[in-house]
């Protein structure tokens, strides 16, 4: 694996009262063309992480470093290094669909020469074809979520941010998209996933962390987590670690 860092994440906080902490003092880091899964159950703290990595929520202590930017002092240029793809994000259903890519490549690129170079990435990495020039009404939600994932990396970006890249899509759908961000992995590009689907983190992430009432618990591969828990999937794993948190409090 690349050693080259490009997130470095360091005791992040955010207190929204005294004393209550929706995450408190978390740290890991990404490497380069490194898939990174952070997993927890809900209201464990995994979104208001991610969302304070993404500069769309301001730390209450610690900071994030991305690409050797800082999250606090300089979140636009993390911003130039990232991008990010809620859950809930959603498209433009009266455009087409290469409409759309070429409406947002305008956004991020700095000429239209680069414009142009995102939208044929983003023709490439959502395989939609003749499709693309239907209304984004007509697609099915795993073509939409093929179209928002391309949408989110035709820029190349050093982090991509996924919450939930494959919620709601038929399996075939769900394994194309694995298959597209490991292949992206494999070229460079890093992956801070979350997903509440074990079976899609054990198969496409190389470290996991597991998050729990605000705590990063466990980090480490699939592999030696299952190994030192004597567990027979992930799945065993984050029930053995949750629990051992809800149960003493670590």
């Amino acid at each position: 694996m690349n050693k080259e860092k490009v997130l470095e994440v360091k005791g992040l906080s955010k207190q929204y009262k005294k004393g209550v902490y929706a995450s408190e003092k978390v740290t890991f880091d990404v490497h380069k063309g490194e898939i990174f899964a952070l997993i927890g159950p809900n209201g464990a703290g995994k979104t208001t992480t991610i969302r304070m990595i993404s500069t769309l929520l301001q730390a209450t202590e610690g900071d994030a470093v991305i690409s050797g930017h800082s999250i606090l002092t300089e979140p636009e240029k993390v911003r130039k290094c990232i991008t990010y793809l809620p859950d809930e994000a959603g498209a433009y259903k009266n455009m087409k669909g290469i409409d759309y890519l070429r409406f947002m490549a305008e956004l991020y690129a700095d000429s239209k020469k680069q414009a142009e170079g995102f939208v044929k990435t983003g023709r490439e990495i959502c395989e939609l074809g003749d499709r693309l020039n239907d209304k984004i009404a007509s697609y099915s939600r795993g073509m939409q979520r093929k179209l928002l994932l391309a949408r989110a990396i035709m820029s190349k970006p050093d982090l991509a941010i996924l919450d939930e890249p494959t919620s709601g899509l038929d399996i075939i759908n769900a394994l194309e998209i694995r298959r597209m961000i490991k292949k992206l992995a494999s070229e460079g590009m890093s992956f801070l996933l979350s997903s509440h689907n074990m079976l899609e983190i054990e198969y496409v992430s190389d470290r996991v962390g597991i998050i729990a009432k605000g705590h990063l618990l466990e980090t480490g591969t699939p592999q030696e987590l299952i190994d030192k828990y004597k567990a027979d999937n992930l799945e065993d794993v984050f029930e053995l670690v949750v629990m051992k948190k809800d149960i003493t409090g670590w």
